[in-house]
């Protein structure tokens, strides 16, 4: 139901997945968020080791090309560069490692969570950015959300898109709020995993 209800709503989320949340077998679950055909996907699992990750990668990607989904990959900037891809997104320290060579890379995001770190991933290389976490989210259990104005924050101190994250569900208005910041959209993980 959830999904048909505010399907218009996922052209402007990049869905960021974590299998552990999935609520059925992971391959099927993401079949499920790619015909919502979001604006992406970021294959996140940050617990896999590379040559796990090369291997789900490998049939992420089949399955986003299927539907049409952007898929990038994270972390990994090998496995990427070995399947040919060329959508990656890399934590801010990643980036600053590898500053001098992101240019293989068609679109290179970068997660933020300051000003300053958005400023320093746009002059790196980032061609997107992900800011939060924005509103609570259990996945920051404890941590206070850095809230609207810090997204706009950000979103006015650079000149490429940014995507809001932490705590946005479909249907709630957050979507369009995050979006009136100046986000290009947001990023939802719990809520792509169960739907």
């Amino acid at each position: 139901m959830i999904m048909s209800i505010y399907k218009e709503e996922y052209k402007n989320v990049i869905a960021v997945t974590k299998r552990k949340l999935s609520s059925r077998p992971f391959l099927e679950q993401m079949e499920r968020v790619c015909k919502l055909h979001p604006r992406a996907v970021i294959l996140r699992e940050k617990d896999l080791s590379e040559e796990e990750y090369a291997e789900l990668a490998v049939q992420i990607l089949t399955l986003c090309k299927q539907y049409q989904v952007p898929c990038m990959l994270h972390t990994y900037l090998e496995t990427a560069r070995k399947l040919q891809h060329p959508y990656i997104h890399l934590p801010l320290f990643l980036l600053r490692e590898n500053s001098e060579n992101p240019g293989d890379f068609l679109a290179v995001g970068c997660s933020v969570h300051s000003v300053e770190e958005a400023k320093e991933a746009q002059k790196l290389g980032a061609t997107y950015l992900t800011a939060g976490h924005i509103y609570t989210t259990d996945c920051k259990k404890g941590l206070p959300p850095r809230g609207l104005d810090f997204l706009r924050e950000i979103c006015n101190a650079v000149t490429i898109p940014v995507y809001a994250i932490g705590g946005i569900h479909a249907g709630t208005r957050q979507i369009q709020e995050v979006m009136d910041c100046g986000a290009s959209g947001a990023c939802i993980m719990s809520e792509m995993m169960r739907i």
